[in-house]
């Protein structure tokens, strides 16, 4: 063989080793985003679960779940369909906050708020005996479903996929005014959601619906449990969301 043809089998050789690497690394990310995607899921199912026991509990939901719930006694519309509706609405009011510091990525919470809201159908339907009488009954559904709520939550944020309408607004009004902190702005975007929810009830059902003792455990619970929880949900996250597996690494 011949230098330039060593040259040439050489150069094909680093070629292939470059493409290899290449679709290596497409099919590390796409792993990467299916497992993300997968723990999304999976806390979108639990959080169905928390606001159905949040429901059924009969104390009030959490601030999120405040105007679904009520529009459902209004239209007599399933409340994952009114979580779909409401959800969407709330997309659509960021695009008009931000406008063009709107993302298109931002449009990911559509399909995510449409997977929750047939979840909580889902859950509803499965919790739909889980009736209690007693009001000590009551607040040990309800905190049953703060929990999960907020496992929920941790799930998300692990996940880093997108965000539910919810907390995307709360980030598109934080762009708006960078110089309110998050937390400060989550409260008055919750506030604001339980004013509407509670002035929708007075109008159309002539009584306050789905604003009570455990909307308010409900804002000031979930946070907390959640941020506690993700002290443990992030670090393992990171692990199972990992580019290149332990055995990637010994091999290289």
């Amino acid at each position: 063989m011949t230098q330039q043809e060593q040259v040439c089998s050489a150069g094909a050789e680093t070629q292939t080793l470059q493409k290899e690497e290449h679709s290596g690394a497409i099919r590390q990310k796409v792993i990467e985003y299916c497992k993300r995607t997968l723990v999304l899921v999976i806390g979108l199912a639990i959080m169905s679960f928390g606001v159905a026991l949040s429901i059924q509990a009969s104390l009030g939901t959490s601030p999120i779940s405040g105007i679904p719930y009520v529009l459902n006694l209004i239209t007599h519309l399933s409340v994952g369909t009114t979580t779909i509706i409401v959800n969407v609405g709330i997309v659509a009011l960021q695009a008009i906050l931000l406008r063009r510091r709107f993302k298109l990525l931002g449009l990911l919470q559509i399909p995510v708020c449409i997977v929750f809201g047939l979840l909580t159908d889902l859950a509803l339907l499965c919790l739909e005996d889980v009736v209690p009488t007693t009001y000590w009954a009551q607040w040990l559904i309800c905190l049953a479903g703060i929990v999960l709520v907020a496992v929920g939550v941790s799930c998300e944020v692990t996940a880093n996929v997108t965000t539910l309408p919810g907390e995307g607004t709360v980030l598109a009004l934080c762009t708006l005014f960078p110089k309110v902190k998050f937390g400060y702005m989550k409260v008055a975007v919750d506030a604001s959601l339980v004013i509407i929810a509670a002035a929708l009830s007075f109008i159309f059902l002539h009584k306050l619906a789905g604003v009570r003792e455990g909307t308010v455990a409900a804002a000031l619970l979930v946070g907390l449990i959640a941020k506690f929880l993700n002290r443990f949900m992030l670090p393992f996250g990171k692990k199972i969301f990992a580019e290149k597996s332990a055995t990637d690494e010994q091999s290289a």
